[in-house]
């Protein structure tokens, strides 16, 4: 390969990882064409970009970075390697779990980059895919700080109304005359 296309290659790569906050490195290899084109669909469909690639020039890339989490990730290019990109964290991992459980025997994680932590290894492969979003522990959080709210909101409007039940229960009752004697 011409030196100039290895250039071209690292620069693209380096624009997917700057366009694509979140990476997986997986291995493919030993898919037949029908369970790789099945592969390619589903990350199309789940929004993860696959791309086969050497692992040198992805060595390049990585070892040019000044992040040291990413820069670790060199231990998992071993072997074929195929980059999953995507901006939901735990969608490749996700994808992944189901393919395993349809039957498919790859792909397996490598590595991956997600929300600036380094992880190595297919036994992470639970933790990647259970990883929330931002929104999704923004949301999580406002849940648990309305939560007391809500309960003292309730409580209140429940004191309220058995107040007001009592008010009227007094209100109907009609008074007795009192005998004197």
């Amino acid at each position: 390969m011409k030196k100039e296309l290895k250039n071209q290659i690292i620069e693209s790569i380096s624009a997917q990882l700057s366009e694509y906050p979140d990476f997986y490195i997986t291995d493919i290899s030993g898919l037949n064409a029908s369970q790789t084109t099945k592969l390619r669909r589903e990350c199309f469909n789940q929004g993860v970009k696959l791309c086969v690639v050497k692992n040198t020039l992805f060595n390049h890339v990585i070892s040019a970075s000044e992040n040291e989490e990413i820069r670790s990730l060199s231990a998992a290019l071993v072997g074929n390697t195929a980059i999953m990109y995507t901006t939901v964290p735990a969608a490749p991992g996700k994808l992944i779990k189901k393919l395993l459980k349809e039957g498919l025997p790859k792909p397996e994680v490598k590595g991956a980059y997600v929300q600036g932590c380094a992880y190595l290894g297919a036994d992470k492969l639970d933790q990647l895919a259970a990883i929330k979003t931002k929104e999704e522990l923004i949301g999580d959080i406002i849940g648990l700080l309305q939560s007391p709210v809500r309960n003292v909101v309730s409580a209140l409007q429940n004191a309220a109304e058995g107040k007001a039940e009592d008010e009227k229960i007094f209100v109907a009752a009609p008074a007795e005359p009192v005998a004197e004697a």
